[in-house]
């Protein structure tokens, strides 16, 4: 492959301190509000201890751009602040996330650790889509109330997060918090003449924005037959198939979802709330915006349009999407009973850690097929990388020393993996390189340590280069407890798979106990214990183990 790094760099001496301010504020009119509340007005200091370390900003870093369909240098941000605005589509918080959303969400954590590595200031906004159809489909279904079901599952989101060790985004917006917000964005547009009302409800005018399919290079012929609004089943009357939806007027079974504004009683579209949230936080020019490759279309092509006919600028610099996930071989879903969310995955702290290795590890283009045999594959890698560490703790404990010959073979092994690493990185993201440096040098270290060459001092060089690596990777942490997630049954590799219905009781006795039912609450308990499980309740949460 090409090597990015030139020759092995020897170390200096001299330390060189680099004072970079950034001075300035952030002005969007009544929008990037996210970006202006943050305080930018600093100097930032970045000390280079050694050549090794230059390595870490040596070399263009090159990312692909859907757009383009190429890869290209991401080297700046369009904005005087210096801060790189970066946009990723958020979870719909009706269900639990399945496997495939937290592959978009940690290879959007991989990127933003990247570019924080790189030395950029990131301001990362992530939305909640928070109403839509299926949300409303499920309040009908279950009695509940559209807060009920919303709280609820993104609470259950913010858990997995934290399984995961996912950096939190600066801001998580909702939906029904910005209302207001969407509704002048689409007065915006209709006096633009880009958008208008029929029926009550409000649609983009597909025709005003004569760049339209640009992202997936459809010709406007073509995309008449295209589906343009793939969660919209409403039967609104539209001037135009590949009109959108932009709001959307009451209907009866919408229940009490509904809003009264400007444009009359109804409620959101789905594609309105990313551009609203990205202009308000982040400003009408975004530098990177993330999602999965279903994303594509139609909406991010329909955030392109309504986006830029608004504010007549570049929506985005950079178009970033994310491959599948398959299960066994064959594309996840309900109808083939293979869908899997990370509760049906995670169920010890090992296979949290596990699970992020596995996606953090593969190419984020291509499709990532999870079976058991791949996680616990990943399982065991988790265990490698854990046992070295251990054994480079336990030699920095030791008074041993090397002579000349086999501290330069390990500053050599050191500063090969940090430029392998460096430049996988820098060639779009490319993990499963920057991983196999690790490996590499992880082999030549386990070689000098049964040997015995390998002193205190540098011991702790090669795990410093490991904790290196790590803020990129994000692989070494202490996985919190929460939920089902628990280590305490006994069993020594997450092999333990709790039924779904047991874990369906475990969360109808979370509620029972909540609205202080305690006499249902112990029904359950006592159903639970008949099939041979325990509860252990927590601060943070309830969990079941084996009996």
């Amino acid at each position: 492959f090409l090597f990015c790094g030139g020759s092995v760099f020897k170390r200096r001496a001299m330390t060189i301190a680099y004072v970079l301010p950034l001075i300035g504020s952030s002005r969007w009119g009544s929008h990037g509000q996210a970006v202006s509340e943050r305080r930018r007005s600093r100097a930032s200091v970045l000390i280079r201890a050694s050549a090794v370390d230059d390595k870490r900003t040596h070399g263009d870093f090159s990312l692909y751009n859907t757009m383009t369909g190429k890869k290209e240098v991401f080297d700046r941000t369009v904005h005087e602040d210096g801060v790189v605005r970066f946009y990723s589509c958020g979870p719909t918080v009706y269900d639990s996330a399945h496997v495939g959303n937290f592959r978009a969400f940690l290879t959007y954590d991989v990127l933003k650790r990247w570019l924080r590595y790189r030395g950029f200031d990131v301001s990362h906004v992530m939305n909640l889509t928070d109403v839509d159809d299926k949300i409303i489909k499920r309040v009908l279904r279950e009695g509940s109330t559209l807060e009920e079901i919303t709280e609820k599952y993104s609470k259950l989101f913010f858990d997995d997060l934290s399984l995961l060790n996912v950096i939190p985004a600066d801001k998580y917006p909702r939906a029904t918090d910005h209302i207001e917000d969407i509704v002048d964005l689409i007065e915006g547009l209709k006096a633009k003449g880009a958008a208008y009302e029929t029926s009550g409800s409000t649609y983009f005018k597909v025709d005003s924005f004569s760049d339209y399919g640009k992202l997936v290079k459809l010709e406007k012929r073509e995309s008449g037959a295209r589906r343009t609004e793939a969660n919209d089943t409403d039967e609104y009357d539209k001037s135009d198939a590949r009109d959108f939806a932009l709001w959307k007027a009451y209907k009866d079974e919408d229940g009490e979802v509904k809003w009264n504004s400007a444009l009359g009683v109804g409620r959101p579209g789905w594609h309105i709330e990313c551009s609203c949230m990205a202009i308000k936080y982040l400003g009408p020019q975004i530098d990177i915006h993330g999602g999965g490759i279903d994303l594509v279309f139609p909406h991010h092509e329909n955030e392109i349009a309504q986006s830029e006919a608004y504010s007549g600028k570049e929506f985005a610099r950079f178009w970033v999407h994310n491959g599948f996930v398959n299960i066994g071989g064959e594309k996840m879903s309900k109808s083939l009973g293979n869908f899997r969310t990370l509760g049906d995955v995670v169920k010890k702290p090992d296979d949290a850690r596990a699970f992020r290795y596995l996606v953090v590890s593969s190419q984020y283009r291509s499709t990532l097929n999870f079976t058991e045999d791949v996680l616990k594959a990943a399982r065991n890698t988790i265990k490698r990388l854990d046992s070295l560490r251990k054994r480079l703790a336990d030699v920095q404990k030791e008074e041993r020393t090397v002579d000349m010959q086999a501290s330069s073979e390990i500053e050599s092994i050191v500063d090969t993996a940090k430029s392998a690493f460096v430049a996988a990185m820098n060639d779009d993201l490319n993990t499963p390189r920057a991983v196999a440096a690790l490996f590499e040098m992880m082999s030549k270290v386990g070689k000098l340590l049964k040997a015995e060459k390998l002193d205190s001092a540098h011991a702790k060089m090669v795990d410093d280069c490991i904790v290196d690596f790590d803020r990129v990777l994000g692989v070494f942490y202490e996985v919190p407890t929460v939920g089902n997630v628990s280590d305490e049954d006994g069993t020594d590799g997450g092999d333990q798979v709790i039924p779904e219905a047991l874990q369906e009781l475990l969360l109808q006795r979370t509620e029972a106990r909540k609205s202080k039912d305690f006499s249902l609450a112990d029904q359950i308990r006592d159903q639970i214990a008949a099939e041979g499980y325990q509860i252990k309740d927590s601060p943070n949460g309830a969990v079941l183990i084996k009996i």
